[in-house]
């Protein structure tokens, strides 16, 4: 059976949580998770970054150090995973949904502005399948309205728009290290604060609203509560599995690609055909690898592929039910708009396997079902 996805895995990652465990330190922000830090910050030219507990703790974060509160909008696509949503529910605004555009499956840059109200305090962008949004315009509309834009950027590690890190374009970005990342510590996440001004409150929120951070550096002789915040520190020995990856970033990432390329050069011939559509990158943006995605004429079509590459021993899967026509997104947001590609392209789309231990071979073979299937 070839599996959707196998967490990446370099081989030294149990000696480092080993050494983890050997200093007597595996709560937050010891060594190994101050190595993943500068890791980031040096690798992608960021003011600052801190681990998190998860991609969706970086964008609760975010929501709270953007203040957003009660009454306010965040406007933002329905196709993308709930988190994205909720960090900014949880603090009373109301999400407002627009459509998509159906090359990239990121939001639509072009309707943004028509959804803008007096309420609006921030955009937030998903780069899907690490495939970038057209920062220009989106930067240049949040300018033009004095709103904030958050990337969530949890399928971005390693991209980049016209040579520029993902996550580092906004005023934050947003990083997940879920097992079906591309680096991973199980559960976890990163928030690269781009807004200088933000950084200290960063430490503080993510520190349960203490200002610990400050005592450790000796800044002040105690530390006590001074704003809110929660437990957004991952322990030591998730960081030590990530930096084992992090240290081979490189190569995951080229493997990656290897697989992306494979793919594409296998199915072109059946896209010639329009029997299937591939993934389209556009030139400003490279992109990391995350996410091979096929899309066939529909719903039907694709439900009798996922049974066809089943019966082949592949599993294959679909991604998100858009989010505004889910219970939750009905009762605590809007579509702002005509739905004209979301849910159409969301059904139509399909996830193979693409992962650091999946094989070439094994890549062939899943291309030959589909070609079965199709031929």
């Amino acid at each position: 059976m070839i599996l959707f996805n196998i967490a990446p895995y370099i081989g030294i990652e149990l000696d480092y949580i080993k050494q983890a465990i050997d200093s007597g330190k595996i709560s937050g922000d010891g060594n190994f998770t101050k190595k993943c830090n500068a890791w980031f910050e040096k690798k992608f030219n960021a003011k600052k970054v801190l681990l998190t507990t998860s991609g969706t703790a970086a964008l609760e974060m975010a929501a709270i150090l953007l203040g957003i509160k009660e009454g306010d909008e965040v406007i933002m696509p329905s196709y993308t995973f709930v988190s994205t949503a909720n960090a900014f529910v949880l603090r009373g605004a109301k999400v407002v949904f627009i459509d998509i555009r159906p090359d990239t499956m990121n939001i639509d840059e072009n309707l943004i502005e028509t959804a803008i109200t007096i309420k609006t305090k921030a955009i937030a962008v998903v780069h899907y399948a690490g495939v970038s949004c057209n920062m220009d315009v989106i930067m240049g509309i949040a300018k033009k309205h004095n709103l904030k834009v958050v990337e969530d950027a949890a399928q971005g590690v390693m991209s980049s728009y016209k040579e520029q890190a993902l996550g580092t374009i906004g005023d934050i970005g947003c990083y997940s290290f879920h097992e079906t990342k591309n680096y991973s510590m199980g559960e976890g996440g990163g928030i690269v604060i781009n807004d200088s001004q933000l950084i200290e409150r960063a430490e503080i929120i993510r520190e349960k609203g203490t200002n610990r951070s400050r005592f450790f550096r000796g800044q002040v002789d105690k530390y006590t509560w001074v704003d809110i915040g929660s437990s957004f520190l991952p322990s030591e020995i998730g960081a030590a599995y990530l930096l084992a990856q992090l240290e081979k970033a490189d190569d995951i990432n080229n493997k990656r690609l290897s697989l992306w390329n494979r793919y594409h050069e296998l199915l072109s011939p059946l896209a010639k055909k329009c029997l299937l559509e591939l993934p389209i990158i556009p030139s400003e943006c490279k992109q990391n690898g995350h996410m091979f995605y096929i899309k066939v004429k529909n719903l039907e079509v694709r439900a009798k592929l996922i049974a066809h590459l089943k019966n082949s021993d592949i599993l294959a899967v679909f991604h998100y039910i858009p989010l505004h026509s889910s219970p939750a997104g009905i009762q605590l947001g809007r579509f702002n708009g005509q739905d004209i590609y979301t849910t159409k392209e969301s059904e139509r789309l399909l996830r193979l396997p693409l992962y650091y231990s999946l094989s070439k071979e094994q890549v062939d073979y899943i291309c030959g079902s589909i070609n079965e299937f199709f031929i």
